[in-house]
């Protein structure tokens, strides 16, 4: 054993460069590295090395070396710092440190600081220039194998820190005891922490260039305690999934052309266990029930309200702090790939909101994370969204780029996500959305719209389309910008479907209007089919027409409780044949009377309810119909196959349509009224025999019963342009749905 006791010019070099210990006790090192570890070294003419180690409460400290035997080290003269110089050692050999301190207790691990970096040049280059495709796998935490040494690697991108340090229940927090390395000038920060295990709780201690400390979350942390607790946590997955089957056919699905019929889930309201406090059901226990459930109303598809993690209940998953963990409220990352592969493996494809639009101003986030705007625009007309109270990204910055385009891929490659939805892409698009005159600041063309968030999303929808053949976006776009859902070659953002809000908003300001005056508003129900194919739509009626004091779906409907059921089940006939992929918020298929809360359960005590039976058997049929009848999704992008028959009609307040693909033809006419019309002609398309799919009048749904012919034949009589018409009969407040040659859709 060589321990150093001499005051000699080469023994100050060995105790290392007094400036680097200075700011590592000062908390103030970027690199401790360079002072730590082991390092090739000499004295008196001896090869050897110098072993430094730090804990400033520790009183002595060894090196045990791979052999079992011991060095000893001295402690300086800097307060914690211990040195000792090993003659023939070399560096890179294995080694642990012992600390003991006043108590007696004792500290020993394998030495973090003679570890090389667990990410590469190449990953760093990606990554500053915002390419990297699996970012998620080299920063946040990871439990590794290094050196055949167990632990977990920590990265995170702080690149204005003075000095970052991982803190966690492992080092009781103290975040002068594992000081990590910046990675040149990439502005990332790493550290190999060996002997830990999966579940530890950490976050980052940043000093700022200012000196002041900010304690963070991990941006990339894969899991997270339950609120209102904010720690990022250790996570390692070791779910096998067993949905090989429906991944294999995935990328050669063509979803524009198949029907998606989507149930729509905030996770934590659909049902609640009145037993246990009221709690919301775990993802594995909601799992079950929840598949069954959108199969028995022919769903093929569920999307969840955002489930990344978030402090507020009350924003329902929209602002968000863990952009790549899943809400530890109802368990951890592998019980939500529990719940995305029981629906795969029934058939049921998932689709997930996610929030690229803004994030939260909570401290322990992304918020000025190193000390300064580093996620956020730092000019308040750019960076903070005046409606929400929250930051917007900065678009322009490759980093945050790499982020956001990562934490999608993330989430259709390592939980089997279908379907992205973004929320708020409107408020992307324009600078000056929800902003008065000098509340913003135009593009470097004068203009109001965002580039840089254009190019974002345009570079986001190219990767998913080339790394996640199969998948698509859908945008939640509330204006008239044009071109959503067109290729981006061709100028467009490139979503595969855009939400319908102007068909939601019209249709349901027609729908609460007394059928009396309907023939006064006639052509706000017509209107939609004027823009109808200059995007690929998605027909909503999603949650946000639910609360907020615009009632429940069933109390927009007028009249007295039979004519509310009676238009309900009208619109959603409405909705389920004409263009659009279809999305109905949870709840509706027991039409309750109040607004959805999201800290309570659906009212589940209402489904045996006699008008709400009817109304279930009618969705199950109505969703039967539409999974079955090619003629209403098949051709949904082609203009051809869907025209009015006649729209004009405004007396009666009586609407006919046809859907059409190469096999078949639907005719759907819809009686706005509670007035019953026995003789009600209509053009005929293609002359022959049209057969009733479909009458949302039946006594089994809750309607009059009014009689109907099972079939119909069309006569030699033009009318709205066809050279033959059909004579129907049309039940009160319904709509009927005829099939050209071929009977009804198979069951």
């Amino acid at each position: 054993m060589t321990v150093i006791d001499r005051k000699t010019d080469s023994e100050h070099h060995l105790r290392g460069d007094p400036d680097l210990v200075r700011r590592l006790i000062r908390g103030e090192l970027p690199d401790p590295h360079r002072l730590l570890g082991a390092h090739p070294a000499s004295l008196d003419g001896v090869q050897g090395v110098v072993i430094r180690a730090y804990h400033p409460d520790a009183e002595l400290a060894e090196v045990v070396h791979a052999t079992g035997r011991t060095t000893r080290l001295q402690r300086t003269d800097a307060t914690g710092l211990f040195v000792a110089f090993v003659p023939g050692g070399v560096a890179g050999e294995a080694y642990r440190v012992r600390f003991t301190f006043p108590d007696g207790h004792r500290l020993e691990r394998d030495d973090p600081y003679r570890h090389l970096p667990s990410l590469g040049d190449t990953d760093l280059h990606l990554f500053n220039e915002g390419n990297h495709r699996r970012v998620w796998e080299k920063l946040g935490a990871h439990h590794r194998v290094i050196d055949g040494v167990e632990g977990v690697s920590f990265a995170v991108w702080a690149p204005n820190a003075r000095r970052v340090s991982v803190v966690g229940n492992f080092n009781r927090w103290d975040g002068r005891l594992l000081p990590m390395r910046v990675l040149g000038g990439s502005g990332v920060f790493e550290l190999f922490v060996p002997g830990l295990e999966e579940d530890v709780l950490y976050k980052y201690e940043i000093r700022t260039r200012e000196g002041g400390i900010r304690i963070k979350a991990d941006p990339y942390a894969q899991c997270c305690e339950a609120p209102p607790r904010t720690a990022s946590r250790v996570y390692v997955s070791r779910y096998q999934w067993g949905d090989r089957e429906w991944m294999s056919n995935r990328p050669r699905r063509d979803v524009t052309r198949q029907p998606i019929n989507v149930y729509e889930v905030h996770l934590g309201s659909w049902a609640r266990v009145p037993e246990e406090g009221c709690r919301s059901l775990t993802y594995r226990e909601i799992a079950p029930r929840l598949v069954e459930h959108v199969k028995r109303f022919g769903f093929n598809y569920i999307e969840l309200m955002p489930i990344a993690e978030h402090p507020f209940e009350g924003s329902w998953g929209y602002q968000v702090t863990g952009y790549y963990a899943p809400t530890a409220r109802y368990g951890d990352p592998d019980d939500v790939r529990y719940l995305v592969d029981l629906c795969h493996r029934h058939g049921i494809g998932v689709i997930l909101d996610i929030v690229p639009a803004h994030f939260v101003k909570d401290d322990f986030a992304l918020r000025m994370f190193d000390g300064t705007y580093l996620y956020e625009h730092e000019d308040p007309r750019r960076g903070e969204h005046p409606d929400w109270g929250t930051h917007i990204f900065n678009y322009g910055r490759h980093e945050v780029r790499n982020f956001l385009i990562g934490n999608a891929l993330f989430w259709l490659q390592e939980f089997h996500i279908d379907g992205l939805r973004l929320d708020a892409v409107a408020s992307m698009l324009y600078l000056d959305y929800s902003r008065r005159h000098g509340e913003w600041l135009p593009n470097q063309h004068g203009g109001n719209e965002n580039i840089e968030a254009i190019e974002f999303l345009r570079a986001m929808n190219h990767i998913v389309k080339e790394e996640c053949p199969g998948c698509f976006t859908v945008a939640e776009e509330s204006t008239a910008w044009g071109g959503v859902t067109r290729p981006i070659e061709a100028g467009g953002l490139g979503f595969a479907f855009k939400w319908n809000m102007g068909w939601m908003h019209d249709t349901l300001v027609y729908f609460s209007k007394d059928p009396v005056h309907r023939k006064y508003h006639h052509d706000q129900l017509t209107f939609a089919m004027i823009y109808e194919h200059s995007e690929r739509f998605v027909m909503p009626l999603s949650h946000d027409e639910v609360v907020h004091g615009k009632q429940a779906l069933l109390e927009k409907m007028p009249g007295d409780l039979w004519q509310k059921f009676a238009n309900l089940r009208l619109l959603l006939t409405y909705q389920y044949t004409r263009p659009g992929k279809k999305l109905l918020f949870m709840g509706t298929e027991l039409a309750p009377y109040e607004e959805w809360r999201y800290d309570t359960s659906l009212p589940w005590h209402l489904e045996g309810e006699e008008r709400r039976v009817g109304l279930q058997n009618f969705m199950r049929a109505l969703g039967r119909l539409y999974l079955k009848t090619r003629c209403l999704w098949r051709s949904d992008p082609d203009p051809w196959t869907c025209s009015w028959i006649d729209c004009s009609d405004h007396e009666n307040s009586v609407v006919s349509y046809y859907r059409r693909d190469e096999d078949r033809l639907a005719v759907i006419v819809l009686n706005m009224t509670p007035v019953p019309r026995r003789d009600y002609r209509v053009g005929a398309p293609e002359p022959g025999r049209y057969e009733l799919a479909l009458s949302s009048d039946a006594l089994e749904f809750g309607g009059s019963g009014y009689a109907v012919p099972d079939g119909v034949d069309s006569n030699p009589i033009g009318m709205h342009g066809c050279p033959e018409s059909i004579n129907l009969a049309l039940p009160p407040l319904a709509g009927v749905v005829y099939l050209h040659g071929g009977g009804k859709p198979e069951q």
